[in-house]
């Protein structure tokens, strides 16, 4: 389990950097399904892929610590939910999306019940790998 939350955790910030960077470089080009954004549209999603990149090198980071600390992954993970809470009240308000928005919005409502439920695998393990030391301490 806690190789699983590592390794999640690397894959989803070097996944956001990566569309980040895409998004602050390729502007409005990077938005699937609109034709002439214009100029606002297209700084705000550059804007938005700086903060995107951002948010991804703090899971970088949270993957990085040895143990990988759960209240960083509950944090992040409450942010990726909360964003996929936007795309159901942009449906509610605006209609349907492009696809590829229905399903970025699958993934943001499926995978933050994983991570929520990984998020202290990698304080447990070496919580009990401690205990352990303890024993082995105390029995010599």
């Amino acid at each position: 389990m806690a190789k699983a939350l590592r390794v999640l955790a690397w894959t989803m910030g070097v996944a956001c950097v990566a569309i980040g960077f895409l998004h602050l470089l390729g502007g409005s080009a990077a938005f699937p399904g609109i034709a002439d954004p214009g100029p606002t549209v297209d700084s705000f999603g550059r804007f938005m892929g700086a903060i995107f990149a951002g948010y991804g090198a703090a899971w970088i980071w949270a993957a990085r610590q040895a143990p990988v600390p759960a209240r960083a992954v509950r944090w992040l993970t409450a942010v990726f939910l909360l964003g996929g809470l936007g795309r159901v009240l942009g449906i509610a308000v605006d209609g349907r999306p492009h696809w590829f928005q229905l399903v970025l919005m699958g993934i943001e409502l499926g995978l933050p019940p994983v991570y929520f439920w990984l998020a202290d695998a990698d304080e447990r393990a070496v919580a009990r790998t401690s205990e352990r030391t303890d024993e082995r301490a105390a029995r010599a």
